[in-house]
Formats: structure tokens, C-alpha cells, sequence
């Protein structure tokens, strides 16, 4: 049915846009914590305004991948035109629906800002959670108008008076102002609808000023390239003109624009204020980078504000599980990024693993995602190392300064850590935590929270029975498992959301792996120092269940600079040399048991220990056994 409706997409007639005038519509965006039923108030508000037919199948019919069907999350920000007449009046309502998830967090105040109202979704049974706050902020600073609505009161245990007072006293809206809704029975649906049209003023721009586009999205077709998700803040695009990119100052022409009405309705033309897609021969995703603004040849206009690169705060190997599977994983990894252009790519190869890659992802779930859509995508199993975070140094020594030709470098690789001595100090990425929780969890997550070098901004109580924590985290304390810990801490019941907040000095070390005083260059980490003590143990035990016993004894420690600070010790394989002696002299057994030790240190000297592959993989991936 997907390739019929794309087909007959192209024979449609065009649409006129010319009669909805930038009075008449309404940008909009939906916000909510995961789960809060945000893509099912989107498909309501679809199915009201004539746009899909009412059908039971109409289940979050914009979240068109199968990992956020399966997860119930949304990735990508889709957007939908609705075409609603209400009280005689024709409008265009452009719904933006956008990811509710930390990571993605950069997407929506992208996707925010070609907007002027949000629909902010809670829910009945939940109430407040940590990301409703988040968003809320995103809106409230890009000062767009909030409608609070009320979802899943249907539910019995729904509770939506609790969660009025919660949102009178978290955002100051007045609890008459909320919309009780149940998005999956479509009830007071349409009142949402309304009050949209009511409350959301209409975009502030004009079809006579020059042409002002902003790029809030972009997705890959094999067949005509990028296709790039565009609010249009003055002026008008028409197929045929030529337009520049101010990120990349590269030119092109637009073969077709039209509005996504979920799906892509081609049109003559798109007018200030409206929103919809554009293809103009882009190669790869990257050129049509997210935040960015498109302007007509010759006629230059001020780029938006607030543009930036998608920065990747945590990084991890990925090789293939056999090497021959290389290329088809390159060609598999260079298909997805496509896609998706905040992952960024490195070639790097590690002794035991062989070829592969190092990949910089948004956050944890974005760097799960993109694993779970290789393997469903394109069949793919790779080895993922343990996920790390970029660290900065800033250089003393002059030497190294005009190696590198600057005073601060980041550190991805804990090979390239460089030494104490140059090193003015060492800065870790650090993010500030909302957690939101029942009261009756607090004295564990505090716990927890200092236990992962955290330091307490504030606590808040948002009413009788919930609180709102906000901790300063280094970043790669929670990066590996810090939430699923909060989530068993709380019975699921506390909910976590982070933003960055740039670099703070933190006390960091390398700690190296020796086996026999050699060193193994892949199990090196960098670590603060409180907790390299700690670590280094851990690692030694799981090198010592993991490496297989040979004939001479292995010392497995870990070491920082020249301190040892952990040792496990692999004994060897022996023979029983003294099963032939029966009775006899002492002195007998004593003599083959110095010749057998004698022969296992002439071992040692001359053994070397051969770490095999399946031990590297159990011990560099995700500690999931703690």
C-alpha cells in the first residue's frame, strides 16, 4: 500500500498554497515525556482534519520506523499539514510531531523553533515527569504559547485534578486552561483542535521579503536523494530556483516542493510560514544539516540563530564480528548514516579485534537505536565496546602544544591520554539531571546520585508526593547504566532527563592492564582517580574468569603510571610430578617439586600470554553482570 500511494503521489495535481494566506496558519509542535501519548493525539488530530481515513489500523501513523514502532518511541521529528475550517475559515495547521527522548533533545528545539504554540501532552495517570519539564523550558525560552492538555483519562486510575495543581505549580499555567483528553477514544480531541487555532498566534513573516528557510529535518531516498524538512520564514520557493545553503555556501536548484500530508504532496509553490519538504539534488544528509538556513542565490538574508553542529557526547568501537563481514558492514554503516546525521565516523582498528570503527553518538538510546537498526535493517551483528566519553586536556609542555598546533585537545581514544606531566589539567564533559520521583524512593537516589561523583543543585517538591532533583553529573558516570540503576532503585517510578553543561577539571588518570608486565593497549581506560581503585579490581577479576590457564602463572594487574593498584593471579597447569612416590625420603619429593618449579619460571620468561578474541568482546562490552 506504501509504494501504491507514492506512485499515485506523482500523478496527483499539484496543490495551490496560494490560498492560505500566513493569517490562517498555525505552526505547531506536541511535547511530552516518553510514553505520554503523544504520536496517538497526533493521529486523532490527523483523522479529525480529513488527512488519513479513520481507520483502527492508525496506530502512531508517524513514527514510520520499525525501531520506534517496537520501542513506542519517537526518532526522527515527522511533521503532517492539516487542512481545518473552523468557524467559516479555511486554515493550515503544520503539525510537527517530535522525539520525546533526552538525546534527541537538539532535534526538537529545532523543531521548536519553525513553531509558534505547543501542545504540551501529561499524563492523567503519571503526571509531571522529568522530560514534561525539560520540553516545557525548550518552549517557555523560545517564548511560544503552551497548551496544556490532559491525556489518558480514560485510564481508572487516572488522577487529572492531582496533575492540574502539578502544572499550576510547576509552569504557572491556571488549571481551567487544561484540556482533559483521551487521545486513544478521541474525546475533547477536536476542543484541542480549537484552542490551537484560538491561542497559537500565526508566523510573523511576509511572501514579499526574500526567501528564509530553516532545516529542522532530513531523510534519505535512494532515488532522489536528500529530502529536507523545511518552515518557511519569508518569502517562496518554487521548483527551479536557486537556492544556497548558509552552512555549506553551496548552491542547488529545487527539482520539487510540495507538504507532507503524512505523505509527500507535491505543490507549485510554498509561501512564508508554511512548512513542508524540499528536494534540490543534496547527495548526503549532511548538507542539509539540521538548524541550517536556505536562502535564493544572490539575494543573501541573516541565518537563523542558534544553529550548531550535532556534537556527539559518547563514543564507541564497532567492529564487525568476523572480519570477512567488513565490507558489507562499511557499506551497511555508510547506508544508515545517511539517515542519520548526528553519527559521526572514524576508522580505527584495535589489535584484537581487528578493522572497525570509532562512532560519536547523541546519547545512549541513539547509539541503541542505531545498533538495533542494523541488525534489523541490514542484518548486521556487530561487537559494540563499552560506550566512552570525550575528554579534553589542556597542554603545558610547548612541545606538545606545537604538535598539535593548540593548547586544549580532545581525547577520544585513551591511547592518545596524554601524560601528567604536560598536561595542565584534565577536563571531563559534565551535564546537569533533572530526576523527577515519589518522595518515598529519595533517600536511595541520593545515595546513588553521590555515589556517582554528583553534586546537588536543588530539590524541589512539586506536591505532596513527588520531588524534582537537580544534580550537576560527570558524563561518564552515567553513561553506561546509570538509569536502568535509578529505574530498579525506584520500581520504575523516577524518571531522568539530562543537558549538557559543557566541561569542568576533573582529577583523571589512564590505568593500564598488564598480563606478565606487558601491556594490553585495548583494555586501557581513563578514569577518575576515586574510582580507579575500584575498577581496576573488577577488571582484573573478569580478565582472570575470562583468559584461559596456560602451563607457566599469569599476573594480571592494573596499574597507573608505575603503581600497581590491583593484581589477580592466573595459577598454572601442573602435573602431579610426585604421584610415583610412595613412602620414601622427604627430600625426594622436595627435588622434582623445585625441577617442576624451575621449568614453569623458564616458561614464564619465555610464554607469552595470547589474549583470545571471545574474552576481549566479554570484557569490553557493557557490564551488564554488576
Amino acid at each position: 500500500a506504501a509504494c501504491e500511494r507514492r506512485y499515485s503521489s506523482r500523478g496527483k495535481e499539484k496543490l495551490d498554497m496560494s490560498t492560505y494566506p500566513v493569517e490562517s496558519i498555525r505552526n505547531f509542535s506536541i511535547i511530552a515525556h516518553v510514553d505520554h501519548g503523544k504520536s496517538t493525539l497526533a493521529d486523532r488530530l490527523l483523522e479529525i482534519t480529513g488527512t488519513i481515513s479513520k481507520t483502527n489500523r492508525n496506530k502512531q501513523v508517524l513514527d514510520k520506523l520499525q525501531v520506534e514502532r517496537e520501542r513506542g518511541i519517537t526518532v526522527k521529528a515527522q511533521s503532517a499539514s492539516l487542512f481545518y475550517s473552523h468557524e467559516g475559515i479555511n486554515y493550515l495547521l503544520n503539525l510537527i510531531d517530535t522525539p520525546g527522548h533526552v538525546d534527541f533533545s537538539y532535534e526538537v528545539s529545532r523543531s521548536l523553533s519553525a513553531c509558534q504554540g505547543v501542545i504540551l501532552v501529561v499524563d492523567a495517570n503519571e503526571g509531571i515527569q522529568a522530560q514534561t519539564v525539560a520540553n516545557f523550558y525548550l518552549a517557555f525560552e523560545a517564548q511560544l504559547s503552551i497548551i496544556p492538555v490532559i491525556n489518558k483519562i480514560d485510564l481508572k486510575n487516572a488522577d487529572p485534578e492531582r496533575v492540574e495543581k502539578q502544572i499550576e505549580k510547576l509552569f504557572d499555567i491556571p488549571a481551567d486552561e487544561c484540556i482533559r483528553i483521551s487521545a486513544k477514544q478521541g474525546t475533547n480531541v477536536e476542543k484541542v483542535l480549537q484552542k490551537v487555532i484560538e491561542k497559537i498566534p500565526p508566523p510573523q513573516c511576509n511572501t514579499a521579503d526574500p526567501l528564509k528557510a530553516l532545516v529542522f529535518d532530513s531523510t534519505f531516498d535512494h532515488y532522489r536523494g536528500v529530502v529536507a524538512n523545511i518552515a518557511l520564514f519569508g518569502g517562496e520557493i518554487a521548483k527551479g530556483q536557486k537556492i544556497v545553503s548558509a552552512h555549506t555556501k553551496k548552491r542547488y536548484e529545487v527539482n520539487e516542493v510540495g507538504i507532507l500530508t503524512p505523505n509527500e504532496q507535491p505543490t507549485h509553490k510554498l509561501y512564508a510560514g508554511q512548512v513542508g519538504y524540499l528536494i534540490a539534488g543534496m547527495k548526503e544528509v549532511t548538507e542539509a544539516q539540521i538548524g541550517d538556513t536556505l536562502f535564493l542565490y544572490k539575494q543573501p538574508v541573516e541565518p537563523l540563530p542558534g544553529f550548531k553542529s550535532a556534537k556527539p557526547m559518547v563514543f564507541a568501537g564497532m567492529y564487525p564480528i568476523d572480519q570477512t563481514e567488513y565490507n558489507n558492514l562499511k557499506s551497511a554503516l555508510e547506508r544508515l548514516t545517511l539517515n542519520d546525521s548526528s553519527v559521526t565516523v572514524h576508522r580505527d582498528s584495535s589489535l584484537a579485534l581487528g578493522a572497525g570503527w570509532r562512532l560519536g553518538f547523541l546519547g545512549l538510546l541513539h547509539m541503541e537505536v542505531f545498533n538495533q537498526r542494523l541488525e534489523q535493517e541490514y542484518n548486521m551483528s556487530v561487537i559494540l565496546t563499552a560506550p566512552t566519553v570525550p575528554y579534553k586536556a589542556v597542554l603545558s609542555s610547548a612541545k606538545l602544544i606545537k604538535e598539535y598546533g593548540k593548547d586544549e585537545i580532545t581525547i577520544i581514544n585513551p591511547a592518545q591520554f596524554p601524560d601528567k606531566l604536560s598536561v595542565s589539567e584534565y577536563l571531563e564533559p559534565t551535564v546537569l539531571g533533572t530526576i523527577v520521583t515519589p518522595h518515598e524512593y529519595i533517600g536511595k537516589i541520593i545515595t546513588l546520585c553521590q555515589d556517582r561523583r554528583a553534586v546537588q543543585k536543588d530539590m524541589l517538591y512539586i506536591d505532596e508526593n513527588r520531588v524534582m532533583l537537580k544534580y550537576l553529573f560527570p558524563l561518564n558516570e552515567i553513561v553506561v547504566d546509570f538509569y536502568d540503576a535509578l529505574k530498579s532503585l525506584s520500581s520504575g517510578y523516577a524518571s531522568f532527563d539530562y543537558e549538557d553543561a559543557g566541561y569542568q577539571s576533573a582529577d583523571l588518570i589512564k590505568m593500564d592492564i598488564l598480563l606478565n608486565g606487558n601491556p594490553v593497549e585495548e583494555l586501557a581506560t581513563i578514569i577518575h582517580n576515586d574510582k580507579a581503585y575500584a575498577a581496576g579490581k573488577l577488571l582484573c577479576e573478569r580478565l582472570k574468569e575470562t583468559i584461559p590457564r596456560q602451563l607457566f602463572e599469569i599476573a594480571i594487574q592494573a596499574a597507573i603510571g608505575k603503581k600497581i593498584i590491583a593484581r589477580e593471579t592466573l595459577k598454572a597447569y601442573r602435573k602431579n610430578v610426585v604421584a610415583k612416590c610412595y613412602g620414601g625420603d622427604i627430600t625426594r619429593r622436595m627435588k622434582l617439586l623445585k625441577r617442576q618449579a624451575e621449568g614453569k619460571r623458564l616458561m614464564r620468561k619465555i610464554g607469552n600470554v595470547e589474549v583470545p578474541r571471545d574474552a576481549f568482546i566479554r570484557v569490553l562490552k557493557r557490564e551488564t553482570d554488576k
